[in-house]
Order: C-alpha cells, then sequence, then structure tokens
C-alpha cells in the first residue's frame, strides 16, 4: 500500500511540473559557448531555470505552455559589463550638468527607465561603473530591482568609485567652491578605509580610476601608483570582490595590471606591449567602442563622411593590436554615454572593428559571465542555469544587426517580450 501511494504521488508531481513547463521553439539556439548554432532543439523552463534541451516534437502536452520562436535564434540573455544607469545621453545633457543639477530623486527615476529599455533590448544582466556623482543610488536601485519594485536586468554596482585626489571633475569653479565629485576621492594614506567604505555601502566590486584627463594639457595621465592599486585589489579581495579600473594610456593599463585589477576599462590607446602584458597575467579588455563613436559624434564627426577622429582611429588600432594578442575581449557598451537600449551597437562595432560575430556572441554572453564570477548559473543555454534567455529575429552570425531585433525576452519565470 505505501509503495502504491508513493507511485501516486510521483505520478501527480510529475504532472503537476509539466502542467508549470514552457516549452520554447526556436528556429536555432546559439548555446553561449559553441562556435554554431543548433537546430532542430526545443528548450524546456521549469521554475525560472532550463529544465532540458531535447530535439523538437510535434505535439507537447496540453498542460505545458508553448512558445513557437520560428525564424528566431535563442540566445542567453546578453550582458554588458560597462554600464551607467544613472547618466544619460550628454547630447541631451552634459555630464557636469546631470552631475550638478540634477536631483538624486531624478536620477533614480530616469535609471528605472533606462533598466527597463535594456531589459527590452535583450539585455538581463548589466554591470554599473560607478554612480558619477550620486553616491549610492547604484546600491539602492539594484535593491529595488530584487525586491521587484521596478523592472529591469539583473544590477551590479560599484558605488562611488575611487579616483586620486585633485583629478576627477566637474571642474572649472574658483578655489572657494567646493563642488560634489563624481566619484571618492582618496591617496595612499586612507585607500584601504575608502575601499572598506565603499564595500560596507553595498559595492559589489570596486573601481579605480587608473588614469585621468589632469597632465599640462589636459591629457590622460596616470594617477595611482602600482602599490597603491594592489593595495586597493588586495583589500576588496579580502571581502571577496574583485576591482577594474578605468585606464585609458599603455602607462596606467600597466600599473592596473601590475596592481591586481581584472578588467581594464576603455584602453584605447593600448599597445601591443600592454595587451601581452594583460595575456599574460589574465587580466581582459572592456573597449567601448560605443561611446568612443558617440562622444566624436557629439563633437561634429559625420561617420563615413568625415575622417576618423583620433578618438576613434587609437580604439580601433587598440582593438586590432588586441586581437592580435589574443587577449580576452569582453562587451561593455559604456551605455549611458548613448541611449540606454542601444547597447548592441557596441557589438555590432566590435564586428566592424575586425571581431568575428560568433566571438562577440561569447563575449555578450558567456564570457562575461565568467568574469563576473557567474559562469555556474549565466551567460548560456545549459540544462540547470537561469532561464534567462532572449530571441532575437534571424541569424546573428550572418548579420550582428539581428541582436537589434529582440522579439522575446524571458527572465527567470516571467515572460518580459513576446
Amino acid at each position: 500500500m505505501r509503495k502504491f501511494a508513493i507511485g501516486i504521488f510521483i505520478f501527480w508531481s510529475s504532472l503537476a511540473a509539466q502542467a508549470n513547463e514552457t516549452i520554447l521553439l526556436p528556429e536555432a539556439i546559439f548555446d553561449g559557448t559553441s562556435d554554431t548554432l543548433v537546430e532542430g532543439k526545443a528548450v524546456v523552463v521549469n521554475n525560472g531555470r532550463i529544465l532540458r534541451i531535447e530535439d523538437k516534437r510535434d505535439t507537447y502536452p496540453s498542460s505545458s505552455q508553448v512558445i513557437d520562436l520560428s525564424g528566431m535564434t535563442l540566445l542567453p540573455g546578453l550582458i554588458d559589463l560597462h554600464s551607467h544607469v544613472l547618466l544619460h545621453p550628454y547630447d541631451e545633457t552634459s555630464w557636469n550638468d546631470q552631475v550638478l543639477k540634477e536631483s538624486w530623486a531624478e536620477r533614480a527615476l530616469r535609471a528605472g527607465n533606462h533598466l527597463k529599455a535594456s531589459l527590452h533590448a535583450g539585455y538581463t544582466t548589466l554591470r554599473d561603473l560607478g554612480s558619477e556623482g550620486a553616491g549610492y543610488v547604484d546600491v539602492g536601485v539594484r535593491q529595488a530591482l530584487e525586491k521587484g519594485v521596478i523592472q529591469g536586468p539583473r544590477l551590479i554596482v560599484a558605488g562611488r568609485a575611487i579616483v586620486a585626489t585633485g583629478s576627477y571633475g566637474p571642474k572649472g569653479f574658483a578655489e572657494h567652491v567646493d563642488v560634489p565629485l563624481g566619484a571618492e576621492p582618496a591617496d595612499a594614506g586612507d585607500l584601504v578605509r575608502v575601499t572598506r567604505d565603499q564595500i560596507g555601502h553595498g559595492a559589489d566590486f570596486i573601481k579605480v580610476y587608473a588614469d585621468y584627463r589632469w597632465g599640462p594639457n589636459g591629457e590622460a595621465m596616470p594617477t595611482f601608483s602600482v602599490a597603491e592599486i594592489q593595495t586597493i585589489t588586495e583589500t576588496a579581495r579580502a571581502s571577496g570582490r574583485y576591482t577594474v579600473a578605468h585606464a585609458t594610456t599603455p602607462e596606467s593599463m600597466k600599473r592596473a595590471v601590475l596592481g591586481g585589477v581584472e578588467t581594464i576599462e576603455h584602453g584605447s590607446t593600448g599597445d601591443t606591449e600592454t595587451f601581452e602584458l594583460m595575456k599574460e597575467k589574465g587580466v581582459a579588455w572592456c573597449p567601448t567602442l560605443a561611446a568612443g563613436e558617440a562622444i566624436s559624434m557629439y563633437q561634429g564627426w559625420t561617420k563615413g563622411t568625415d575622417p576618423d577622429p583620433k578618438r576613434v582611429s587609437d580604439q580601433k588600432a587598440a582593438f586590432q593590436a588586441a586581437q592580435e594578442v589574443g587577449v580576452t575581449i569582453c562587451a561593455g557598451s559604456d551605455v549611458g554615454v548613448f541611449d540606454h537600449g542601444d547597447n548592441a551597437w557596441e557589438l555590432e562595432l566590435m564586428v566592424e572593428y575586425g571581431m568575428s560575430p560568433i566571438d562577440v556572441l561569447k563575449s555578450a554572453t558567456s564570457i562575461n559571465a565568467d568574469l563576473l564570477h557567474m559562469s555556474d548559473r549565466i551567460g548560456r543555454v545549459k540544462e540547470g542555469y537561469l532561464a534567462e534567455m532572449i530571441a532575437v529575429e534571424g541569424n546573428p552570425l550572418q548579420n550582428i544587426g539581428a541582436l537589434k531585433k529582440v522579439k522575446f525576452v524571458l527572465q527567470g519565470e516571467t515572460i518580459i517580450k513576446n
């Protein structure tokens, strides 16, 4: 009798599980790591996770939710490793005015809109690289997302970020005027305290500005020494956190790499020697190509008509050098400098600058997940992983622009867009 009861329980449990299953039927699947798309497969989702990947069938239980994605490619939710949800395009409002004139309430409300736009564009995870003068509003926005107050991608935040005293802006005011800064200044004597304080306020990782435009003629120059950066990275690492560095020049990139950061942000004038060091030390590069082009356009450049400005020609040369060396290139756009929801512009430029579409897809999914230390749950269409997937119209291997044609977004148990 007991065996019979157990059998009945298993039978009804199986039926209940099937009733909760969602069956996705795409034309093809990019799983996050393979070099080709897979056809003829269905993805079965249950309780917010990928239950199994199986051959397509002609019929499915009426209790299951079947979603036909014919003509579409299914892939992991996209990940942007360099975003600024508290900023909006500089051709709308300058960075200075956003920091000095917009209230934190306004910036938080804007962030809610920015996050929704990103999620509907297929981005299910964003790493935010600093609140840019808004204190720990990014931490509060992350908490609101986690509570379900607002809708958006998973958000991983840096908090205030760390800059060398005297280097960061806004600038240009009389010496008796103290203005709020876009990041938190610190020096050798208080780097440990500031790093710990940012961690205590909820930063998921630490961002340090390894250089800034504070040279004699306004050019980018290093800010911190190798030892100072190492103090930051070791303090962060002791708490289970990692450090990333804003760095644009070869010298500042080298200092940051030797200091123990995990990713270099921007690196627009990186050279072969620097990228070789990065490869040796296992440091990845986040080139933020779209921001470079956007800023150049704001300054009057017409792409396709005018010669490339130095900013663009520099980043093209750096991108080529990085590929030749074989350094890990992640996908991070610096969105916020340009429109939220247009993150995939970065992926288009990566292909335009010489990277293969399949490698770009890997960067925006599994490679970025690895760099977030989340390779066991996101960035792949794989059994047991979180059901964070999108479907785009067409084949992104044939046309990377397909990533701007997102037709379906699944975030856990919630269909965001269909």
